[in-house]
């Protein structure tokens, strides 16, 4: 017979609460994020509100100059978080508000316009139209041809392919950059002969066999490199210049300063409005007399809206303490470059400030640094080390090496080779294989020698 007895057991637990959540949830977001999330906490909670707003801007001030006597510094959020007044501050956020509230020219929009004009019937032009909708970025079809048009006539499909390559750019609604390279080149009015035979042999050129093609095509070495010289000047890509709508703008968190030799960090508060508590909810809440139920409901209202208060100023006080920490690691950096930065890990800030490593990232998440070498996200100071982890490994990082592969590409005299960029980085002790210089370049999307 089995006897039930009593045990104790001793066990650790953690018990998140609401405030706890909101507080962790409100370290990982972003300025502009933060400043949603602070809508709508008061929208929802009456005991809050806004004391000051800093952000918002009349249009009357925007394209009104000050007078002369009512010049003074002021703080704005631009790109360079410099303090500036009277008709320069004036026309910058004049400058700002056209930029803002234009939009650029979509690459569909570039092509329907000039469908418009053509002289083609109603059927013709809708399967333009269909086709033109149908490009990704680049300017290639999203979805196959035949499975968009799978019931429309194969003759005017193929007149309104040829209709749409035709348009500026030139080489957009084909299957891939080969189809797109193909099309330019047969509207190039002095297109140099053996071009479009050359482009049937462009994985050799893109791997720089230029011997091995020009005797599969039956001509010197000086011709092909003269219609090589021609390519070049085609776009892979035509559709990329339209790009631009999906530019997303980024307001950084932080900004990094050198003054007098010693750096000093700024945080972007502008986007922040000062939050403090309603006045009447406070004399609700100390009124000793009135319904309790009332009372009540102001005291919880209060209590919220300080924790989220409470919340926000520890996200602003964590997020500059990571930065600070960086800087420190990170000082050759902001001193001499990007190609400067130095192997770190999130453990390495953690164990400097004694918090965990996921409050390191929850800090860094999504946010951005201003740097005078420009706007970098924070996370892209947490690199490890080419031949091991972080700080442990190389006193080369891999962002730093990419760095170096980049000017090395920039500034050479003639197309290097990713052996010949491997053997260069080995002179300067930065040993690392040809195909992890392949690797790097394509992070950096940069072309081959040859695209180059």
């Amino acid at each position: 017979m089995q006897l039930q007895r009593p045990a104790l057991t001793q066990e650790q637990r953690l018990k998140m609460s609401p405030q706890l959540f909101q507080s962790i949830k409100l370290m990982e977001l972003p300025i502009m994020d933060l400043r949603g999330k602070i809508e709508e906490e008061i929208e929802r909670n009456p005991a809050l509100e806004i004391l000051e707003d800093r952000s918002t801007i009349s249009l009357d001030a925007a394209y009104t100059p000050r007078k002369e006597e009512d010049d003074y510094f002021e703080v704005t959020s631009d790109s360079g978080f410099i303090r500036r007044g009277g008709d320069e501050a004036a026309e910058e956020r004049h400058k700002f508000i056209e930029g803002a509230l234009s939009r650029p020219e979509t690459l569909q929009e570039h092509l329907l316009w000039q469908l418009r004009l053509q002289p083609i019937d109603d059927r013709l032009r809708q399967i333009g139209e269909l086709l033109i909708q149908n490009l990704n970025e680049d300017g290639f079809h999203k979805e196959p041809v035949a499975a968009l048009l799978k019931d429309q006539d194969k003759r005017l499909i193929r007149r309104a392919l040829c209709l749409v390559q035709t348009l500026d750019p030139p080489g957009t609604c084909t299957a891939d950059y080969r189809e797109s390279l193909r099309v330019q080149a047969s509207l190039l009015p002095d297109a140099p002969e053996g071009m479009r035979e050359a482009l049937d042999h462009l994985e050799l050129l893109e791997r720089g066999k230029i011997a091995e093609a020009a005797r599969k095509m039956g001509r010197t070495e000086a011709e092909l490199r003269a219609i090589l010289e021609r390519i070049k000047e085609l776009s892979p890509f035509p559709g990329r210049q339209f790009a631009s709508e999906d530019t997303r703008y980024v307001v950084p968190d932080v900004q990094v300063l050198r003054k007098e030799g010693e750096f000093v960090l700024v945080l972007n508060d502008e986007e922040i409005p000062i939050l403090g508590i309603n006045p009447f909810f406070m004399k609700i809440s100390d009124t000793k007399g009135g319904e309790k139920p009332v009372r009540d409901f102001a005291r919880e209202n209060i209590k919220e809206a300080r924790w989220f208060i409470q919340s926000i100023n520890l996200r602003n006080h964590t997020l500059l303490r990571v930065s600070r920490a960086i800087v420190e690691f990170q000082r050759a950096f902001f001193v001499k470059g990007p190609k400067h930065i130095t192997p770190l890990t999130l453990k390495d800030i953690a164990q400097e400030l004694g918090v965990h490593e996921t409050t390191i990232s929850r800090a860094a998440n999504g946010k951005y640094m201003q740097t005078e070498w420009g706007i970098f996200e924070i996370r892209h100071f947490f690199t490890n080390s080419i031949s091991g982890a972080g700080s442990t490994g190389s006193r080369y990082s891999k962002e730093g090496v990419k760095e170096t592969i980049r000017e090395l590409i920039n500034t050479e005299a003639r197309h290097f080779s990713d052996q010949e960029i491997s053997d260069l980085l080995s002179k300067r002790g930065i040993a690392i294989a040809r195909r992890t210089v392949t690797k790097y370049r394509k992070e950096l999307d940069l072309g081959t020698s040859y695209t180059r």
